[in-house]
């Protein structure tokens, strides 16, 4: 009852026939609407790890008709990361701007509060008439 396996270069051959009637719009096993490594194991009668196992260029090809082929998805994924870094880097120049700004605003509150301390001092003195209350 065990079947016989195809040889490599003919189940390579399945593959790529699949791959090409999705394309077309003419497969035989699937109801696939667009190309995929499931779309095409099924139509082929394998697995989809077999494909991606034992048959990378036949992965790759079909990544590659669907436009995310690996080196398209690396070259994406290095854009995305220099741009993150590049707002990174604007992120903590905003960080160190913002901790100057506490820092200078600290300092001139702290000078609003002994000013202030010392007009409550001058406000308790009794021998200060307050404006608008002269006697």
């Amino acid at each position: 009852m065990s079947k016989q396996r195809k040889p490599a270069d003919q189940r390579e051959k399945d593959l790529r026939l699949a791959m090409f009637r999705i394309q077309q719009g003419r497969a035989r096993h699937t109801k696939a609407k667009g190309l995929s490594i499931s779309a095409v194991a099924e139509e082929a009668g394998v697995t989809g790890p077999l494909i991606h196992n034992h048959y990378p260029k036949i992965a790759e090809a079909i990544r590659l008709a669907q436009g995310r082929d690996s080196r398209a998805q690396r070259d994406a994924k290095q854009l995305e990361l220099k741009a993150a870094r590049e707002k990174i880097r604007e992120l903590r120049q905003e960080i160190a701007n913002l901790r100057t700004d506490v820092s200078r605003l600290a300092s001139i509150n702290e000078v609003l509060r002994d000013e202030n301390s010392v007009l409550r001092a001058r406000l308790d003195d009794t021998d200060v008439v307050p404006l608008g209350q002269a006697t």
